[in-house]
């Protein structure tokens, strides 16, 4: 495939070294402050860019007829706009807020635990996750993923950043530490016992090959997907 990857920060330099390993060509490279470029000649973009430069990437590729893979987070708002323009466009569109294969397992797995979970009395639920300092968001996207999975599966209806103790809110601790590429926990205190899942990245090479493995199985395809699609999940 010939790859255009907007945003070619640390994520970006990591896909191309993995999409060339796979076979692919890299033909376009957007830094951060670029804002006229060709994507046209593209057969697929990816983009982990910034918050506010994810918006306008997208729109030029669905205009020019190129699918999108974007791993840029901070910039939800606006999805449903985008993905309206997706399908009136026809065009091809993959939105995760973590591209690493084992995350995405670690999502199910999360769902599948707040469901057990829900029926007890007595346990609390906590969130943490740590990223690298240069990290411009907080919580993480895939915090507000994981955080998702457990309202849609228990009573909690919402979740929130340091977390004032309100019973039906999920709190998040988000930390920032140098050279940390990510860690997710969930943890289920009692009085008794403490149950915790956690994801830990050692590397950006799970979330940068999810990324072209996720533009691989997108190629030629039409409509808005996630990374459930791709691992058939």
């Amino acid at each position: 495939m010939k790859i255009a990857l907007l945003g070619y920060g640390k994520m970006g330099k990591t896909i191309e070294k993995i999409a060339i390993e796979r076979g692919h060509t890299i033909i376009l490279k957007v830094d951060k402050d670029d804002t006229s470029y060709d994507v046209s000649e593209a057969d697929v973009a990816i983009d982990f860019s910034i918050p506010k430069a994810a918006v306008d990437n997208i729109t030029n590729c669905f205009n020019a007829g190129v699918p999108v893979i974007s791993g840029t987070t901070g910039w939800l708002e606006d999805y449903e706009r985008i993905t309206a323009l997706c399908n009136e466009k026809k065009g091809g569109f993959i939105y995760a807020s973590n591209y690493s294969l084992g995350v995405n397992l670690f999502f199910e797995l999360n769902k599948k635990l707040a469901k057990m979970m829900n029926p007890l009395e007595g346990y609390t639920i906590a969130m943490e996750e740590i990223h690298h300092t240069e990290k411009l968001d907080a919580p993480s996207g895939t915090a507000i993923t994981l955080a998702e999975g457990i309202i849609e599966n228990t009573t909690k209806t919402a979740w929130q950043l340091d977390n004032n103790g309100d019973y039906n809110t999920i709190p998040i601790t988000a930390k920032r530490i140098d050279k940390v590429p990510g860690t997710h926990t969930v943890s289920y205190i009692s009085e008794v016992d403490e149950i915790e899942i956690k994801h830990t990245a050692h590397n950006r090479n799970g979330f940068a090959l999810g990324a072209v493995v996720a533009a691989e199985w997108l190629e030629g395809k039409t409509g808005v997907y996630g990374m459930k699609d791709v691992l058939g999940l």
